[in-house]
């Protein structure tokens, strides 16, 4: 297995150019939302993975537009990494804590999208990440990378609860597509 993608999405509003190594190595993520950046670089670092993500968008309008497309993008480039997925673990699961924050992510990369998002944040504004966009790329990440992901955190501090569950995803995704079964795990025999 190749474990490995590279994908680009160019529309009117963004211009995203990825590639994924699920066995490791650099990260580099440019987006023009600094914020951003560091979950992303949290994100692939928790999940062992090397990822160059480069992204430009409408960021005059909002950051909406460039996050839901990274997650679009990183999601079709997981899918592909993972290739038919025999002999990857495909489950994964990982609290992290935070300081006050505990995040929780759960996940199944077995070809059913879904999303369970279960977190209101405190305050609107990380920087200059508006935090309801965490909700917004997890649901591209997860439509886009057809993964079954729950997510779930407490706490009082936007960042921090922001940043437990970048990680957390990353753990429990890193843990699902890392190699170590036999075989393709489903009782159909395809997933």
């Amino acid at each position: 297995m190749n474990r490995k993608a590279e994908l680009s999405r160019v529309t009117k509003e963004t211009d995203i150019q990825c590639a994924l190594d699920l066995q490791g190595g650099k990260t580099a993520v440019s987006t023009g939302i600094g914020f951003f950046d560091h979950m992303l670089e949290a994100f692939a670092l928790h999940a062992g993975w090397a990822l160059s993500l480069t992204a430009k968008g409408d960021l005059e309008v909002d950051g909406h537009h460039l996050v839901e497309d990274a997650g679009i993008v990183l999601g079709k480039a997981l899918f592909e990494a993972c290739g038919d997925k025999s002999g990857l673990r495909r489950f994964g699961n990982a609290y992290v804590p935070m300081d006050e924050a505990l995040g929780f992510a759960a996940v199944d990369i077995g070809g059913r999208a879904f999303l369970a998002f279960e977190t209101v944040f405190p305050q609107a504004m990380i920087g200059a990440y508006d935090s309801c966009l965490t909700r917004e790329f997890f649901r591209a990440f997860a439509s886009n990378a057809a993964v079954t992901l729950h997510m779930n955190v407490s706490g009082v501090n936007a960042h921090h609860m922001t940043e437990a569950l970048f990680k957390a995803a990353g753990r429990a995704l890193g843990a699902a597509a890392a190699p170590g079964a036999a075989g393709i795990l489903s009782t159909k025999g395809v997933l």
